[in-house]
């Protein structure tokens, strides 16, 4: 029997739950903990300090959603060798080296339940850190050889730079659109998600049909997590999402469910809410979560990130029917879920 028609079969006997995480990795369990070996060997390097902080971050747990997404891309559209193997550890260290990088920016103090990189070894580490992270990525995909990955992934990197200027420009400013702030979410989260599924098919050798489905539903799925991400800023626990509630709040970033909440208020819980954001006004932050409530911009939230989850599914349509598929629909549940 042929390896492909075996991994295929095995894969049926595997189809996940729609929004189970734990049985969509399970259905590339080998890709992945392939994925893992590749990221711990890249990460070597002879100064033992950035290989201190690397692995913190790397190894704090996490996810790992855009790795998979190129994995699941991959497998969906029939990739053979390894070289998924590859670019879903260079997905992965390009999303840490923006981490490291957005946790100075912002002064994040906790991620993932734990301790940020800046926070335990300074600033001036961190960044180092990530611009090593960078670089290690190019390394990677000068050694695969392939421009159009190289194109993708220097597109994408200047984009999410480009989005975290606006994300600054935006910063303690009330009058934040909900057009402008959509765009910082575009550019800072979802156009990774979106390259990771586009690197999927390009391993894969996809017709341009298929390599454009898979490029909208990371699109969609992108836009939709950070949406979640805002809902769970006002309703999460910290133990649960990894940082502190009303971290967005205290760096002063207007989100969606802030920019709805200010457009929805009487003119006095209107003016509470903007000086929340000038100030960081976290000593107002029951406030400000009961305006949150009371204006219905959880539920405003919760839809648009539905609707985004709804078009990452007509994107899949496309597809062949197939295990891998299923998984990234189910991939798609699960990010709407985790508002519940």
């Amino acid at each position: 029997m042929r390896p492909r028609m075996m991994y295929t079969m095995l894969a049926a006997a595997l189809t996940p739950a729609p929004g189970d995480l734990t049985s969509i990795r399970a259905l590339v369990a080998d890709d992945l903990a392939a994925v893992d070996r590749t990221i711990r060997a890249r990460l070597g390097s002879d100064v033992a300090l950035v290989n201190q902080v690397a692995e913190h971050i790397v190894g704090s747990g996490g996810k790992r959603l855009r790795p998979l997404l190129v994995l699941l891309a991959a497998r969906a559209l029939d990739c053979e060798g390894d070289r998924h193997i590859e670019l879903a550890a260079i997905v992965e260290f390009i999303h840490t080296a923006t981490l490291l990088h957005d946790d100075v920016v912002d002064g994040s103090r906790l991620r993932r339940g734990r301790g940020t990189a800046n926070a335990l070894f300074g600033n001036e580490v961190a960044v180092l850190a990530g611009d090593s992270l960078y670089t290690r990525a190019c390394q990677m995909m000068v050694t695969l050889g392939d421009l159009r990955v190289l194109r993708i992934m220097a597109d994408t990197t200047s984009e999410i730079t480009h989005g975290e200027v606006l994300q600054l420009l935006n910063r303690h400013d009330p009058d934040t659109t909900e057009t402008s702030y959509l765009e910082v979410i575009r550019r800072k989260t979802a156009l990774l998600f979106e390259a990771a599924a586009r690197l999927g098919a390009v391993c894969a050798n996809a017709p341009h049909e298929h390599e454009d489905a898979m490029a909208r539903f990371g699109r969609h799925l992108g836009t939709a997590y950070q949406l979640v991400d805002d809902i769970l800023d006002y309703r999460g626990r910290t133990g649960e999402i990894g940082k502190n509630v009303g971290d967005d709040l205290a760096e002063g970033k207007p989100t969606l469910p802030l920019i709805h909440a200010i457009r929805e208020s009487d003119e006095s819980t209107a003016r509470v809410l903007k000086d929340a954001i000038r100030t960081r006004g976290l000593d107002a932050i029951q406030e400000v979560i009961a305006a949150v409530e009371a204006t219905g911009a959880i539920a405003y939230t919760a839809r648009a990130a539905a609707d985004e989850v709804a078009l990452a599914g007509e994107a899949l349509d496309a597809l062949p029917n197939s295990p891998y598929r299923d998984a990234l629909t189910g991939l798609a549940d699960f990010t709407i879920g985790r508002s519940y």
